[in-house]
């Protein structure tokens, strides 16, 4: 927090009070965190298979580096969310924990996540570089101009939930862009493409079989006669 005042970026807690003021706004941001967050990225690897295959291993493994050096970030330089403030009784800082006190899927709190989640994985926000992995696939991919705008933007409304949810500072989602960018460097410059796959022509209606070509001399003979053939009268 220290280092975002001294850049200006110690914004969270008044962006999230405001929030706070649209309850159904706060709801849809916390299944946007909880869920949408592994859907979007689920669909965007499996599209991909689908329908560029030949993209697919690139943009795999930048999925998997990104992930990978996340977790080192987290093991090495654990930091506490913006929300273990208020569940630790520093209520001076303004945050709450909207996945606790307003309706999700699943919180922090819930029994099972609580064992087997890492409380303490702030820096980098990997929810925030998943969705620029699923903005960089998808965006350049989609035929439909809509489709697209909504491919670039989801990146800020994941950005909105992350902070707005008090899971994460601005500087957690700058983390977040890094590692991405070094997975997406390294995937480029060690993977090799996918086989490309072209859907052939549909074949041709049969038809019935051509004849024959003549030789020279049946063209000649047919040439001569009316008929088609050679008649010799006396």
């Amino acid at each position: 927090m220290h280092w975002q005042r001294m850049i200006g970026l110690n914004h969270e807690a008044t962006l999230q009070s405001w929030a706070l003021h649209s309850r159904p706004l706060i709801v849809l941001l916390n299944y946007v965190y909880g869920s949408l967050h592994f859907v979007i990225t689920a669909g965007a690897v499996i599209w991909l298979y689908r329908r560029h295959p030949g993209d697919y291993p690139r943009w795999r493994n930048t999925l998997a580096l990104t992930t990978v050096l996340a977790l080192i970030g987290f093991v090495f330089w654990p930091l506490m969310p913006p929300r273990l403030l208020y569940t630790a009784g520093h209520g001076s800082y303004g945050f709450v924990d909207t996945l606790a006190k307003y309706p999700t899927f699943w919180s922090f709190d819930s029994g099972t996540i609580h064992k087997i989640s890492n409380q303490y994985a702030a820096m980098p926000s990997l929810h925030f570089g998943w969705s620029l992995f699923c903005a960089s696939a998808l965006a350049p991919r989609l035929r439909r101009r809509p489709a697209r705008v909504v491919a670039v933007l989801y990146p800020l409304l994941t950005l909105a939930a992350i902070v707005t949810t008090a899971n994460h500072y601005f500087l957690d989602a700058a983390g977040g862009a890094v590692v991405f960018l070094a997975g997406y460097l390294l995937s480029r410059r060690f993977t090799r493409p996918g086989p490309v796959i072209t859907h052939p022509e549909e074949p041709a209606p049969a038809s019935a079989p051509s004849p024959p070509p003549l030789n020279a001399a049946e063209g000649e003979a047919r040439s001569a006669s009316p008929s088609g053939s050679a008649r010799f009268t006396d």
